[in-house]
């Protein structure tokens, strides 16, 4: 590696072929150059660091290459190679940040009416060209208006929305994305396999997470992470590099609010403390993992079961209703937005934490405010004689029927992530010691892979202790599945605590003396 020149330039796109995450922007720049149907002014919108001005530099070098105008720039002629140098006398580029005047503007424009000195056109590359003053922007229009034939200009801005609206329209407008995560790594995988520098995948992820779409803070971080790692990267010292915290302590905050026990929650608090963690950074990390946590309960079929941490999102979501994770993910939101107003960082954080403790349902009964009063109660709790599981004996009656067989099995079997879902989702159409016909719903398709079909086989013959047959069907079923009777349960123990809540003689007075109504929803029956 050269120690003088930092990746970002060193490994700075230099054709179309090679520019990361921006498909869209370079398929309608080569058709365009291919049909001749080249604009006068192009203007690429986009966050930093994800490609602008290098797609500016690449477009010049196109249509000024010797061999062009051209959608692959030979890279050898002086137009190219003088572009790629930055000082190619026919691009003239100017950071409109520091240059917002009208009188520099003018000067800049004075010279549009000269002919190239030693290329096809002259382009004008101007950067953050919202900077302009608006008597800057009104000297500009008037040659984007009737702009001479060997005259292109490529604007680039990160905030297009204070651009002219008479400017705007007369640009051929490109908004980059931000680049994906995982195109980042891969990128930052081939860079340190050119430079022959080893690094972890989980290290490369962090840093892809840390550069938030742009590639070059992605490769200006490598650059730091080389240097702080003595050139072997891993996630222990890219944590340390980053002040990235270790998914463990998000993990055992979850898991300590769902016991209702505060003392875990203020041992994990310690612990960050003493490690010396941003506070506001873990409230950012820990609405990630909520928002991961929401996905994994809509669409648990989009983690992979064979990601490491697929196994506790899934343990973890168990914990919680939808409900609950919206409501901590809001209390999250606001927190981090208090901590600017709480006397220290520390008490903003533990606030934020209680305050997500005290918002557990533990048994919620809430009384809404009717027209005339209002009144919030804590009303005893509420047992339900039945379980979320249903209540099956230990060992499988000969008589029984598949289903009721099935069922009382998969209650019995120690399974997790897909393959657990697989079998709660099935339901059986034959069901002995030796063989197993099981149908799933269309609905839930995805779960029939290969994979989760043979980790069940596998806890079905550890079962019995001997190998067994077992088949998947697709097609409808009778809502006799595991998952429905867990829901039929649900429904149940929910059912038995609003009757007992509406029964209930202090209930009925507010109701009745303060025109007060329930709120239902609120109600969570106790396990």
């Amino acid at each position: 590696m050269t120690a003088s020149q930092a990746l970002a330039r060193k490994w700075r796109p230099k054709d179309f072929a090679k520019l990361v995450g921006q498909e869209h922007i370079v398929k309608a720049l080569v058709n365009s150059i291919e049909q001749n149907r080249l604009h006068h002014a192009y203007l690429f919108t986009g966050t930093r660091g994800i490609g602008k001005t290098t797609i500016a530099r690449i477009l010049a070098k196109a249509l000024n290459c010797e061999l062009g105008p051209t959608t692959t720039p030979c890279g050898k002629c002086t137009a190219c190679q003088s572009i790629d140098r930055g000082n190619f006398v026919d691009l003239i580029e100017l950071d409109a940040a520091s240059n917002t005047q009208v009188d520099a503007m003018r000067e800049l424009l004075d010279n549009t009416q000269y002919a190239p000195v030693a290329a096809r056109y002259k382009v004008y590359l101007i950067d953050e060209v919202h900077m302009l003053s608006k008597s800057a922007f009104n000297a500009m229009l008037k040659t984007l208006e009737e702009p001479p034939e060997h005259i292109k200009f490529i604007l680039a801005t990160t905030d297009p929305q204070k651009i002219p609206v008479t400017v705007l329209s007369r640009c051929l407008q490109f908004n980059l994305k931000q680049i994906p995560a995982s195109l980042i790594v891969t990128r930052l995988s081939e860079i340190l396999a050119a430079e022959e520098v080893s690094a972890d995948a989980t290290a490369l992820k962090l840093l892809a997470k840390a550069a938030k779409g742009s590639l070059r803070d992605a490769l200006s971080l490598l650059d730091q992470a080389i240097v702080f790692s003595n050139a072997a990267i891993d996630e222990k010292n890219m944590r340390a590099m980053l002040g990235a915290l270790d998914q463990d302590y998000l993990f055992a905050l979850l898991e300590a609010l769902a016991k209702h026990d505060g003392s875990a929650l203020f041992t994990v608090v310690d612990q960050l403390e003493t490690a010396g963690a941003s506070f506001d950074q873990i409230l950012q990390d820990l609405a990630a993992l909520l928002h991961q946590l929401a996905m994994v309960q809509i669409l648990p079929q989009m983690f992979a079961d064979e990601q490491p941490e697929t196994s506790r999102l899934l343990a973890v979501a168990q914990l919680f209703t939808p409900e609950d994770i919206q409501l901590f993910y809001q209390i999250v939101l606001h927190g981090r937005s208090d901590l600017d107003y709480a006397p220290d960082e520390y008490s903003g954080f533990t606030m934020t934490l209680m305050r997500m403790l005290a918002f557990i349902p533990h048994t919620q009964h809430v009384v809404e405010a009717g027209q005339t009063a209002s009144a919030v109660i804590s009303s005893p709790e509420i047992k339900s004689e039945s379980s979320d599981r249903p209540a099956v004996p230990r060992q499988i009656k000969e008589n029984s029927t598949p289903n009721t067989a099935w069922l009382a099995l998969v209650d019995q079997l120690p399974l997790k992530g897909m393959t657990k879902m697989l079998a709660q989702y099935s339901e059986a159409k034959y069901f002995s010691t030796d063989k197993i016909e099981l149908c799933v719903a269309e609905t839930h398709k995805h779960l029939l892979d290969k994979t989760y079909q043979g980790k069940l086989k596998s806890q079905l013959e550890s079962h019995f202790g001997k190998p067994i047959e077992i088949n998947f069907s697709l097609g409808g079923v009778a809502g006799m599945t595991p998952a429905a009777q867990l829901e039929r349960n649900k429904q149940e123990k929910q059912s038995q605590a609003v009757d007992a809540i509406e029964s209930d003689p202090y209930i009925r007075e507010l109701v009745d003396q303060f025109d007060a109504k329930l709120n239902i929803s609120s109600i969570k029956p106790i396990n």
